[in-house]
């Protein structure tokens, strides 16, 4: 039997017995260095950092690039169905021959034991974008930023840091200042860096003295660019070297991701080539990013439903996701008042309160589940317990995701609803897996 991506990928999975290791060892770079020096080859590569919205950014920023008729590769992670999806060589995903020829070459040039998964699939990634004509580069960072394997590339034409949290915080710090640091790692001197209005102070300020002491050409949300929203959900992007009016409704939902959508609208000023004000429109109808505020209209999760039951994803699982979430239940709240209903699982090393304090009052009904995923979820019984403790209505545990499906829908008859499966990106995943959905 031919061998395939997965098995190539379980060789790097736990190596140095970890699932996380922040560190750019010797023998990354080494490897790197023995695959012909990839990261040094990219085609206007861009970094972008952040606790949320870093994916959207690129989202949005991938939107530009193609409605400019370009090309871009882009890397980023963590995947919902396969891992191919953090893969994109000029737009398309990677296929599974060409993934395989990639770490079977890593496998043979790496040390053993000593390159973790996310190290591996970065190498794959560079050696592949460094190997295939495109207009640009987007790559996401994994965790944290300065010392994160996608922090080697040295000729970034620009960086990004969208809106920073607490997360990771074994990794990073339990201060804004020490994850803001982190995030900064990513400047490099005299290159510009856009970043996202941060709601801590403490960050905000952090980047500035990271900026100032790396040489860094900072663009502040709020202080060379902003954005304006109109009551019709259209808005406009102002800065000194650009204006754009009206431009549409993104098609990411939540307020958030009109700060998302400026992020990007920043960075593209730093393209090699020049970018239409119609290009900006278009992008902010057509993009797409899957399992964030995503609502699933077809496949077998939703055949399930009646007609006037709707179903939704959101991968988000730190306190800032929490309060976005929440500011979106209210409009929802507020625009038809149908009742709410959460299946809610999270990973072990999360903070399960921290995220569901803003959800809980306007859930109807709270299902928790187990999430099987690289790192243990919670219990469904000790989420239960935890939610409930804060005041949640109605919450219980499910023996699995189809099973809280089954009694939300159940208990409403006919009943409008809204749906929500949230908490987890493995989550979503499996969500999107069980639907029977694909990612292209």
């Amino acid at each position: 039997m031919p061998v395939s991506s997965q098995d190539l990928l379980s060789h790097f999975r736990f190596a140095r017995g970890k699932t996380i290791d922040l560190t750019l060892r010797p023998s990354y770079t080494k490897l790197l260095v023995e695959l012909g020096s990839p990261h040094t080859k990219l085609p206007a590569p861009i970094l972008v950092a952040g606790t949320n919205g870093k994916g959207s950014t690129i989202a949005f920023l991938r939107a530009i690039i193609e409605a400019c008729g370009k090309t871009a590769h882009i890397y980023t992670s963590p995947h919902l169905i396969q891992f191919h999806e953090r893969i994109r060589i000029a737009g398309r995903l990677i296929d599974e021959e060409s993934l395989v020829s990639l770490l079977e070459e890593i496998t043979a040039k790496a040390e053993p034991g000593q390159i973790s998964i996310f190290e591996a699939g970065t190498a794959a990634a560079l050696t592949a974008f460094a190997r295939t004509p495109a207009d640009c580069t987007l790559l996401e960072v994994g965790l944290g930023g300065r010392l994160d394997a996608t922090n080697i590339v040295p000729n970034l034409v620009a960086c990004a840091i969208s809106r920073l949290s607490f997360d990771h915080r074994e990794y990073l710090g339990e201060t804004m200042h020490e994850i803001a640091g982190e995030k900064a790692g990513i400047m490099r001197a005299q290159t510009p860096c856009f970043i996202s209005h941060q709601p801590s102070s403490e960050a905000q300020e952090a980047l500035h003295e990271q900026a100032a002491a790396k040489g860094a050409k900072l663009y502040g949300e709020g202080e060379t660019w902003s954005i304006e929203r109109h009551d019709d959900g259209s808005f406009d992007f102002l800065s000194a070297t650009r204006t754009l009016r009206n431009l549409p409704r993104p098609a990411l939902l939540g307020e958030h991701q009109y700060h998302n959508a400026g992020l990007a609208i920043a960075c593209a000023t730093a393209l090699p080539f020049p970018v239409p004000d119609e290009a900006f429109a278009q992008a902010m109808r057509r993009v797409q990013w899957p399992g964030r505020l995503q609502q699933l209209t077809s496949g077998k999760l939703h055949q399930h439903l009646e007609a006037s039951q709707e179903l939704w994803l959101d991968g988000g699982h730190n306190d800032s996701a929490g309060e976005m979430l929440g500011r979106q239940f209210q409009r929802w709240h507020e625009s038809d008042g149908k009742p709410l209903h959460l299946i809610f699982g999270m990973i072990n090393s999360k903070k399960p309160q921290e995220f569901t304090a803003p959800l809980l009052r306007w859930a109807e009904s709270i299902e928790t589940i187990y999430v099987d995923g690289e790192i243990p979820g919670f219990p469904a019984e000790e989420l239960a317990a935890t939610v409930a403790g804060m005041g949640g209505k109605n919450v219980a545990p499910s023996k699995s995701l189809h099973d809280a499906l089954e009694k939300i829908v159940r208990a409403n008859g006919n009943q409008s609803c809204r749906i929500v499966i949230c908490g987890s990106l493995y989550l979503v995943g499996e969500a999107l897996r069980q639907n029977g959905s694909t990612l292209s």
